[in-house]
């Protein structure tokens, strides 16, 4: 059994709202080559197994682990698809390589997002079939309910989520892979137009397509193949229930318990001490503030104010999405966990560049899978 795992290659591509001149086997073999320079490997050669995020909705196939081999060098490989979000990927790569089974393991996610006419009504597709979806509830209107639930119990302001886009907004400015950076005032959010009340347009984030891959190895590998190899140093994930009837909508049970599981795997009893840098979940700007809260970075009701007050901004205590999140970096799919986790390594590399923070020797890495799911995971990293 091996006991330590380390991330020793990264590699991405794509990150734009539309990649018309290319397909999505061209984003993942981009971001496969990449990764495997990072790491020093030849996958046909070193690689044991392949991890393949994706969702057989959103590419239109099915065993979707079959139309993936030939991209990622896997051809005569093992190789299976994880139906969950990149952190479950990454998570399940890390699995393999404890069991002793196998030293080298690469995970790939990826969106191609521009190529699907009907996303909205894909992604709804996901509700209860026989309690939600005859009601043809849009995910947008679900996340509305959710986020009007949490303001009520939490006391959070639109004025504190409003806060949430323009921080993200402008930390995308610093990062030359993310297409949504822009420079907004709190106005400009609030006056935007209504989209899923009281979620407003500038709220959601937009898609983008893109691919990551990542090459994951066992410590006595990964000390021989990268000079900062980036330790996993815990992993957690939660599904709650499925159905809109039987859940919490002002807090995020499922996040608390897959963070309580990373946590203790980490040896870490209070995550704002331990942690110097946070990745987390914004698809909707008021999921940020939810999932700090959630956590346990945070008491209900304190993460708006503490982002109003600047403590979650690059050189705040607690920076939290420098790379820009989803709001800023754009809304990957499947592959969105993995954008977390890419942004922590980066970080605690030291290779991010204008947004690089100070100091960063640990991560935290988050993602929730979307609506209508209660679907988490955290990942922390340490270099």
């Amino acid at each position: 059994m091996h006991h330590r795992v380390a991330v020793v290659g990264v590699g991405w591509s794509g990150f734009r709202q539309s990649t018309p001149n290319v397909s999505y086997k061209e984003l993942i073999y981009q971001a496969a080559v990449r990764a495997y320079q990072d790491a020093g490997v030849d996958p046909r050669r070193d690689i044991e197994s392949f991890v393949s995020v994706a969702e057989d909705f959103h590419e239109g196939t099915s065993i979707f682990d079959e139309y993936t081999p030939d991209q990622l060098g896997a051809a005569l490989k093992p190789m299976h698809t994880i139906v969950g979000d990149g952190l479950h990927g990454l998570a399940t790569a890390y699995l393999m390589i404890r069991t002793g089974q196998f030293n080298l393991v690469a995970v790939e996610a990826h969106s191609k997002a521009s190529n699907i006419l009907t996303l909205p009504q894909v992604t709804a597709y996901a509700q209860d079939p026989v309690l939600n979806r005859p009601l043809g509830l849009n995910s947008d209107f679900i996340a509305g309910l959710e986020m009007n639930r949490y303001l009520y119990e939490s006391g959070t302001t639109r004025e504190q989520c409003a806060a949430v886009v323009v921080k993200n907004r402008r930390n995308a400015l610093n990062n030359p892979s993310a297409p949504y950076g822009a420079d907004l005032t709190l106005d400009d959010i609030l006056n935007s137009p209504p989209y899923a009340w009281p979620l407003s347009t500038r709220e959601v984030a937009k898609h983008a397509d893109g691919a990551i891959v990542m090459v994951l190895a066992a410590e006595e590998i990964a000390q021989t193949l990268h000079d900062h190899p980036i330790w996993i140093l815990g992993v957690g994930w939660c599904n709650d229930s499925a159905s809109l009837e039987s859940r919490e909508w002002g807090s995020l049970p499922y996040l608390s318990q897959a963070a309580r599981m990373a946590y203790r795997q980490a040896g870490i009893n209070n995550p704002l001490a331990a942690i110097d840098l946070a990745e987390v979940d914004d698809t909707y700007a008021y999921k940020e503030l939810q999932s700090l809260e959630a956590l346990g970075f945070f008491q209900p009701g304190e993460a708006g104010r503490l982002t109003e007050q600047g403590f979650t901004l690059p050189d705040g205590d607690l920076p939290v999405n420098v790379s820009g999140g989803s709001l800023g970096w754009g809304n990957l799919l499947d592959a969105t966990g993995l954008a977390r986790a890419l942004e922590v390594i980066l970080q605690l590399r030291g290779q991010a560049g204008l947004r690089q923070i100070d100091g960063v020797e640990v991560g935290l890495a988050q993602s929730w899978r979307g609506v209508p799911t209660t679907s988490a995971a955290v990942a922390i990293l340490g270099n």
